[in-house]
């Protein structure tokens, strides 16, 4: 009986100790400062909205009642708009699709799941299941891609696949940039099986 006594007690006084040790790991730090995380808040949402932009031609003059074409066509289910914070941004959290149209009409589209548009330094972030579809069928997949809008380039440094039905290829490779009409492609590393046409002499 006294031995059952006895190892009750150590039972106990283990649990106790334990518990003390559980409850004085607890992080009761206040940060300050620097280091202080604070919250932000969005200005403005937008929810299940498309923006149009637009561009005239050129020279125009006071006179001339010329037309407006459209560039591109923005839509996503929502949209929090950051303008109010030192370093301005725009975030797109259930993703964006962007149909982009260049001098002859012709669409290509650009898809992802999350985007962020840096407003300050017209920087476009997409991440997740980006994929991009010119209107001539080549397809570009990557996790993430970046497109510079002040001078028209796209780049990423994440695994792509590029598809080009015309020539029946697919490329696989990590980073590459290039213009936005496909014109120009440089990819950084690549693999897979790619055919080269051979010009006839």
């Amino acid at each position: 009986m006294r031995q059952t006594l006895e190892n009750i007690l150590k039972c106990f006084a283990t649990v106790f100790t334990v518990a003390i040790l559980f409850m004085s790991c607890d992080d009761d730090y206040q940060r300050v400062g620097e280091e202080a995380v604070k919250p932000i808040f969005p200005q403005g949402v937008a929810q299940n909205f498309t923006v149009v932009y637009t561009e005239a031609p050129e020279g125009m003059g006071v006179q001339d009642s010329a037309y407006s074409r459209v560039i591109a066509v923005l839509t996503s289910p929502i949209s929090e708009d950051f303008d109010n914070q030192p370093f301005k941004f725009r975030t797109f959290p259930k993703g964006l699709k962007v149909d982009f149209f260049d001098e002859k009409d012709q669409k290509s589209v650009i898809s992802a799941e999350y985007g962020i548009i840096y407003s300050q330094t017209n920087l476009i972030d997409l991440r997740g299941n980006v994929v991009i579809e010119s209107h001539d069928g080549k397809i570009l997949e990557t996790d993430q891609l970046y497109f510079d809008r002040k001078d028209n380039w796209i780049f990423t440094e994440a695994a792509f696949t590029y598809t080009n039905p015309e020539d029946g290829t697919i490329m696989e490779g990590q980073g590459m940039d290039f213009n936005k009409d496909f014109s120009f492609f440089k990819a950084h590393k690549t693999f897979g099986l790619m055919t080269i046409k051979e010009e006839d002499k």
